[in-house]
């Protein structure tokens, strides 16, 4: 249970880390609000909108792929290559901040709207929890899985409280976007070394 526990903090962490769309916007809303209870809406909507897709991925991959070891291979193929993909593409992204703070500030209303849509149509969110988290969960059962599953929750529950409150910091900081950039080597690494881990699984 402890490395199953392990994995899934890795894993949800490395795919997490990367400034993309949801993300970004998290920490934006952490920088326009003068106070960080204000960007609470987007940062329960997008810890919300993640345990809804990390669950519905694990439940229903594993229904899907029951114990085909085909369909199981193909899945963490998908998921390696996609992991070295991401990983090159972090690599090479150069993030940068918007400090205009208050001009970007919204509602508590068009938070939620605004984070749910960037959360649960995102395509690259699907293809994370399903091609990746999904797939990884196959190689866990009974309270192994539930173990893995509350671990990847629990990482994005605890990163868009972070991303939030780091947004009222960095912010106001780093203008020429040195720091974000460092996180997205960090990111990059992580994912190819999760890469690696998976296709271990493999042979």
């Amino acid at each position: 249970m402890f490395e199953a526990i392990i994995h899934g903090f890795i894993l949800a962490f490395g795919l997490i880390l990367p400034l993309g769309v949801q993300n970004v916007f998290v920490f934006n809303q952490g920088v326009s609000h003068p106070y960080i209870r204000k960007a609470l809406p987007v940062i329960f909507t997008a810890s919300i909108c993640d345990t809804v897709l990390i669950s519905i991925a694990i439940l229903g991959v594993s229904v899907i792929v029951a114990d085909s070891y085909w369909i199981k291979n193909s899945l963490l193929l998908i998921g390696i290559g996609f992991l070295l993909y991401m990983g090159f593409m972090t690599w090479r992204s150069k993030p940068s901040i918007d400090d205009s703070n208050n001009n970007n500030a919204l509602s508590a209303k068009k938070q939620i709207i605004f984070a749910a849509s960037v959360s649960l149509l995102n395509p690259h969110a699907i293809i994370d929890t399903i091609g990746v988290i999904g797939t990884s969960s196959l190689q866990y059962s009974s309270f192994d899985k539930v173990a893995f599953a509350l671990s990847c929750i629990l990482v994005s529950w605890i990163w868009f409280f972070s991303l939030g409150i780091t947004g009222r910091i960095i912010g106001q900081l780093d203008h020429n976007g040195r720091i974000l950039l460092l996180f997205n080597k960090i990111s990059a690494i992580v994912m190819w070394g999760t890469a690696i881990y998976l296709a271990r699984s493999l042979f």
